[in-house]
């Protein structure tokens, strides 16, 4: 009985914490809805590994982003981003059909999976995070505007080592503000998104070339801008 007892005790503190953990992640999910983060996980994680190096990151709204960056990197990351719920269950079952057809495992993670990791999260290929990652892009989905998801997303996005966010990208890479980007530009930072630590925008390899190439097709490919009119 005692035994009963305790174990009792024990499940209902673990309900408890659980409980008051869910609601601090809903609690916070709403406050960024509405107040941009002041950092991200990733970015504190620089910062703690590059003590003597300046992070660079400015906060720019999506009004003034230039439209041709958001439909870059949906063309690049997530074509389906208007319509899945965070995850991508459909994209996720052909990534695991190629894998066992003897191709490579690809990611098949969305760009709210993305902003959901890079804000919360650490990097990494291990079961339980991309576990977490996936229940943070479904709570995400729930709570954000589509909008919003690629508005917080441009701003925290990793664009080249120590570099934050559509903004200082634009600013250090071409001298501009990320409102006067244009279609090639924003391609060929789309381009990098997959690896920014090795991939570089300023001076682009072959196959940086080629993703650019291909990018600037899937974007006229998806009706240009009017692909994400509405959002």
């Amino acid at each position: 009985m005692a035994r009963i007892s305790i174990v009792k005790r024990l499940f209902r503190t673990v309900a408890r914490v659980f409980l008051a953990l869910m609601l601090l992640l809903v609690s916070v999910l709403l406050l960024f809805r509405y107040v941009n983060p002041p950092t991200s996980a990733f970015m504190l994680g620089y910062s703690l590994a590059n003590p003597d190096k300046k992070l660079q990151q400015r906060w720019v709204n999506f009004s003034d982003i230039s439209p041709w960056a958001p439909l870059a990197v949906v063309a690049s990351e997530d074509q389906r981003f208007p319509d899945h719920w965070g995850v991508d269950f459909a994209a996720i079952r052909k990534a695991l059909a190629e894998y066992h057809a003897g191709e490579g495992l690809r990611g098949a993670s969305t760009i709210t999976q993305q902003t959901a990791k890079n804000l919360f999260l650490w990097n990494g290929r291990s079961f339980v995070r991309k576990t977490l990652e996936a229940g943070l892009a479904l709570a995400v989905e729930g709570l954000w505007p589509k909008q919003r998801i690629l508005e917080v997303y441009l701003n925290i996005a990793e664009f080249g080592r120590g570099i934050y966010g559509v903004e200082a990208a634009s600013q250090i890479y071409f001298g501009i503000p990320a409102s006067q980007l244009s279609f090639e530009q924003a391609a060929r930072l789309a381009a990098v998104l997959p690896n920014p630590k090795v991939l570089s925008v300023a001076s682009p390899s072959p196959y940086v070339q080629d993703r650019i190439f291909w990018i600037r097709g899937q974007m006229n490919q998806l009706s240009g801008l009017q692909y994400l009119k509405g959002l």
